[in-house]
């Protein structure tokens, strides 16, 4: 049988995986209410229950029909499991029918209706690979053994093709490869192979804005409306907004704005058309979710805004002020938005959490959000500069932005996140598109840090902080 309802929303956005059980509680309170319905075939009750977004895509007649003539003929749902919740957004939900096993994808907008509501066949990715995975890991020592172990069942997934992981340690540097950079091609990833690193791409942004607050370009408690035009000034919400709550994710501002419009061409490559003249009309007339600086909810809208105040500020492009500002002072020469024709064969094909090439992710407005493209040995240079510290301008940018900002219900400090690996703090980031994984943690005072690089969309996460607990404690 085939089905049809691919007519939603696709929104796989990058996020912090660890805060994410009060999202993934809401999601699965709505997902009740539907299996609910369902069964009870009625599909208005159901339609009830969707946003904006997805009732701008699907009329309610539209929906009737596709219910009724393709769904409520499977019976009822005699089974249903969470099968995972991606990013703080996506979760996809098992469904045990009499006579075939289905997966909905479903997702809630920021009124915490239904956007996505995506049913496929169902896809098993808990099988592992049959055939051992290349690997560049020699086993030679205790570190490679302690490597192999957490990143063999990483790569081992029946959806994962390749992966790239950089240790620095004590001083030393330690690189390890696995897979593929496109499957099948039985080409092992380098230390030199491009990836995209997602919200990686916040730490940059926010290293921007401490080294522009230092050079009294800005300051970080500026109200955004400073720099926003006179026709986007007159939406008072905006007033208590400023450019450290845009950067430290408690702007009020939603996660991703609502007139980021999909269909069925853009949906696997959503910010791509996402311009200042839709950004500003959303502006307008948007409302805040929180009182600003007072709760953290995660926003690309809010970094991506941040980007494009900064960009204005200097009368540079988002990767312009970044090769000035960082790259270039860092020779890290395989850091950009943009992959030049030299760059493009050593980025990876990209592939989505069940293991499917897809799209790799454009960004017009929101660039500051996730658009970075990188590699392990850039990241390692990166994340050395980051816990040296010094004396020089951009030294003192990194120091800035790693001072915690806001500490309720998560430490956030300027677009870095700080987590606990075994009672020990690190300062971290992540980054999912919908075709790569990234992860990047360090702590000065242990001498570690870790970069994970992945080509798919599974979340490299407990990877990184798996790798962590095996090396903390050989650090001297």
């Amino acid at each position: 049988m085939k089905f049809k309802l691919c007519f939603v929303l696709f929104l796989f956005i990058s996020g912090i995986t660890f805060a994410q059980s009060h999202q993934q509680y809401k999601t699965d309170s709505v997902f009740v209410l539907v299996k609910k319905f369902f069964n009870a075939k009625q599909a208005d009750s159901i339609y009830a229950i969707t946003g904006p977004n997805f009732r701008h895509a699907v009329s309610e007649g539209q929906f009737r029909h596709l219910m009724e003539q393709q769904l409520f003929p499977l019976n009822d749902i005699k089974g249903s499991t969470v099968i995972s919740f991606v990013n703080n957004k996506v979760s996809t939900y098992k469904l045990v029918f009499q006579s075939v096993t289905l997966q909905l994808l479903m997702s809630l907008d920021a009124g915490n209706q239904i956007e996505l509501f995506l049913f496929q066949p169902y896809k098993d990715v808990t099988a592992d690979k049959t055939t051992q995975i290349p690997t560049s890991n020699k086993l030679l020592n205790t570190m490679d053994k302690q490597v192999d172990s957490v990143a063999h069942a990483y790569i081992q997934k029946a959806n994962t093709v390749g992966l790239s992981i950089g240790i620095l340690k004590d001083g030393q540097i330690s690189i390890y490869n696995y897979g593929e950079t496109a499957r099948g091609n039985n080409q092992l990833p380098t230390a030199n192979t491009l990836f995209e690193i997602g919200s990686i791409t916040k730490t940059f942004t926010a290293t921007l804005l401490a080294y522009y607050a230092n050079e009294g370009k800005v300051k970080l408690t500026d109200p955004i409306t400073q720099y926003l035009p006179d026709s986007v000034k007159t939406n008072t919400a905006l007033n208590a907004v400023t450019l450290l709550t845009l950067s430290n994710h408690t702007s009020g501002l939603a996660r991703i704005p609502e007139n980021l419009q999909f269909d069925s061409a853009s949906a696997a490559n959503p910010y791509k058309s996402y311009n200042k003249k839709l950004l500003y009309s959303y502006l307008k007339t948007c409302k805040l979710n929180s009182k600003p600086g007072e709760q953290y909810a995660y926003s690309n809208l809010g970094v991506g805004l941040l980007g494009t105040i900064l960009s204005q500020v200097s009368g540079k492009t988002f990767e312009q002020m970044v090769q000035e500002v960082i790259c270039t002072p860092l020779a890290m020469k395989n850091t950009v938005q943009h992959l030049s024709a030299l760059q493009l064969p050593r980025f990876t094909k990209v592939y989505s959490q069940y293991g499917d090439p897809t799209v790799a992710w454009d960004f017009d407005a929101l660039a500051a959000c996730g658009a970075l493209h990188s590699t392990v040995n850039d990241l390692l240079i990166y994340a050395k500069a980051n816990m040296l510290g010094g004396t020089d301008k951009l030294s003192k940018a990194f120091d800035l932005t790693h001072q915690t900002t806001y500490s309720k219900d998560a430490k956030i400090a300027l677009g870095w996140h700080i987590i606990w690996v075994d009672g020990v703090e690190y300062i971290f980031h992540n980054g999912g598109t919908y075709g790569s994984s990234s992860f990047l943690a360090f702590n000065a005072d242990k001498k570690l840090a870790v970069v994970v690089l992945s080509n798919a969309a599974e979340s490299t996460d407990a990877m990184g902080t798996g790798i962590i607990k095996k090396l903390q404690g050989e650090v001297k």
